[in-house]
């Protein structure tokens, strides 16, 4: 794991952002796993923003979303679909057919889980995932006790995660209390991993998922073997890691991260 530290918020997204521009230039048919949520709304408008300005090209890319709520159809406005298709797919030149996002009304949840599983091995896997993190300390929807060789399935959420986003929905009494997430060991199988992290109310589960004890308990601590994991934070969110000084000069000195400063 490398953790990168930015002096806030908005350099904290940018380098993600050119991270992710980078991986598609250089493999224009990347498999890229997406994350949703409040902070990947502002990745996503960069993302936009360049392609706008003639920059990076989607046409040949292919998309995996981490999850989606059991019972909200995609058409619904909470759903993890519609997120996506109004932030980044119908903003961008990615083709429809090689955007996917779990199945959150099929009849047979175990069946969908294991179908989306075999689309990601069909493609070959996912080069790059793209990952946020709950209150909870999970990566997807991998609430607390997710096994660490988990595949895609059907996950209760938490009572922590459902107050994290009930506010998103115009009834919060909607929000449903299932979804269907890749697991920790789906995650674990792409080649590359991108956890981004932004402001202060993260900072606690932070620094348990990059510095503390690799445990069920917070799944995100599993990127800790990922052999190509990057963490990019904010000061904010780097606020308990008790080597934050050393990210700060790996960032600034190690040769890899010379074309980001």
């Amino acid at each position: 794991m490398e953790v990168v530290v930015r002096p806030h918020a908005g350099a904290a997204t940018d380098l993600v952002a050119r991270l992710i521009q980078r991986a598609v230039r250089q493999k224009p048919d990347l498999t890229l796993g997406l994350a949703t949520g409040r902070t990947m709304e502002a990745l996503y408008a960069k993302l936009v923003e360049d392609y706008a300005q003639g920059g990076t090209d989607y046409s040949c890319v292919t998309t995996f979303n981490l999850d989606e709520y059991i019972g909200l159809p995609p058409s619904h406005e909470c759903s993890y679909r519609t997120y996506m298709q109004r932030h980044l797919f119908d903003r961008v030149n990615v083709r429809p057919e090689n955007t996917h996002v779990p199945d959150g009304m099929a009849e047979n949840t175990e069946v969908a889980c294991a179908r989306y599983e075999a689309m990601i091995a069909t493609v070959g896997g996912i080069d790059l995932q793209l990952l946020g993190i709950g209150r909870t300390g999970h990566i997807g929807f991998n609430e607390p006790l997710s096994a660490m060789f988990s595949r895609t399935r059907a996950k209760a959420l938490t009572p922590e995660t459902m107050a994290q986003n009930r506010p998103l929905f115009p009834d919060p009494a909607m929000m449903p209390h299932r979804a269907i997430t890749m697991g920790v060991g789906t995650i674990l199988d792409a080649k590359r991993c991108l956890l981004l992290v932004t402001g202060a109310e993260k900072s606690g589960v932070v620094a348990r998922a990059i510095e503390g004890p690799v445990t069920s308990m917070v799944s995100a601590t599993a990127l800790q073997m990922h052999p190509h994991c990057t963490v990019v934070l904010d000061e904010a969110a780097a606020d308990g890691l008790s080597q934050k000084d050393y990210y700060y000069w790996l960032f600034e000195n190690e040769p890899e991260w010379s074309e980001f400063r």
